[in-house]
């Protein structure tokens, strides 16, 4: 009886001991695992995969199709973006980037992964889309990324983002995030001090810096769902800018697609024309040297300060002064948003403008022109 109960109390610690054994061993797999980004899943007892996660198989559909774009004039490098090859035909492959990675300049290289790099023709741009298209030999490029589209996207996919953020140094670096928002309208200025007119985008948390311009932004599947073009900055109280983190934005896929098959062809994009020139109503100062006065009771719209003569708004009727406060039904709330309503429409197009003069409101018809 004594002897029974001696083994009984050997057995129990030990068991005791092996149990706390194999689960800190357990424990550890677990943790060292998921340090590892791995998820360890199991159906039934003693039974466990690992499955890894990653987008390294996404990321290998677009790697090789991402360039740098390396921007000259006179010879004499003066940017580095980012741009992707979207498309061949023929022997000739398309590289999109933004207009203003080129823009400014009269030559271009690209700069693939392996490092070799190829000289490019620049077939165009638009400053509104800011988008922008390269041609170069289809025996140089490594791969074409695949197009995805936007309509399935919901907010909280993964997205991610390859480009050269700081140059060619840090070429192929990739960012994940999330898809933020979609259909944001984000106000953009040319000049750097006020807001000239807006565009319609996709945010991402996924880090952006200056580089990643005109590189793709993809989803889960690697697929590339947008441009990426910005990153919002503000104005502090000194007047100095700085970036906001966690928020960047993207030209949605097809409305690149859209600009980019217009210069393809060497063709200009064609923007509609009224005739004004015109200010925000919030302009005081300027508005005064102008002679334009606003009327009681009116808080948002565009002053028209000038009519050109023989215009489509001077056809219509429109005069210094007047006020206006909505296209095709829209809002106008500032010159910007002026810009985007009526870059919806074409030359040839017919819109009908809201104004206010002398404290009522009008309508006329405006028949738009190409702009010049």
């Amino acid at each position: 009886m004594n002897n029974k109960n001696n083994k009984n109390k050997i057995i129990i610690p030990i068991t005791i001991f092996v149990s706390f054994v194999c689960g800190a061993v357990w424990t550890y797999l677990v943790v060292n695992q998921l340090d590892k980004g791995s998820i360890l899943t199991g159906s039934s007892l003693g039974s466990y995969t690992v499955n890894e996660n990653s987008i390294s198989g996404a990321v290998d559909k677009i790697y090789d199709a991402t360039v740098v774009v390396e921007t000259s004039r006179n010879g004499t490098p003066i940017s580095t973006g980012t741009g992707f090859v979207y498309k061949v035909d023929g022997s000739t492959a398309y590289v999109m980037t933004n207009n203003h990675v080129v823009g400014e300049g009269d030559s271009a290289r690209v700069i693939f992964s392996d490092g070799t790099s190829a000289e490019t023709k620049i077939l165009g741009g638009d400053t509104y889309a800011d988008i922008a298209v390269l041609s170069v030999s289809a025996s140089s490029i490594k791969q074409v990324a695949t197009i995805g589209d936007t309509e399935s996207l919901r907010l909280g996919d993964t997205t991610f983002a390859v480009g050269a953020p700081l140059g060619d140094t840090y070429s192929g670096t990739v960012t994940k995030g999330i898809l933020s928002g979609k259909d944001r309208l984000v106000e953009v200025s040319l000049s750097g001090t006020t807001s000239d007119y807006y565009m319609k985008v996709l945010q991402t948390d996924a880090a952006l810096n200056p580089g990643n311009s005109g590189g793709p932004l993809c989803n889960i599947n690697g697929e590339v769902i947008g441009v990426n073009s910005l990153k919002l900055t503000q104005e502090n109280s000194a007047t100095s800018t700085y970036s906001v983190e966690g928020m960047g934005f993207a030209i949605p896929i097809e409305d690149a697609l859209y600009y980019a098959e217009i210069i393809e062809k060497g063709d200009s994009v064609k923007r509609p024309y009224i005739g004004i020139s015109m200010l925000d109503i919030t302009n005081s100062y300027y508005l005064w040297q102008s002679g334009v006065t606003i009327p009681d009771g009116v808080e948002e719209g565009v002053a028209i300060v000038e009519v050109t003569s023989s215009s489509p708004a001077s056809k219509a009727g429109l005069q210094k002064g007047d006020i206006i406060v909505k296209i095709e039904g829209e809002k106008v709330s500032s010159v910007a948003k002026l810009r985007y309503e009526l870059y919806k429409h074409s030359p040839g197009d017919k819109i009908k403008i809201t104004y206010n003069r002398d404290g009522k409101e009008h309508t006329c018809e405006v028949t738009l022109e190409e702009s010049k």
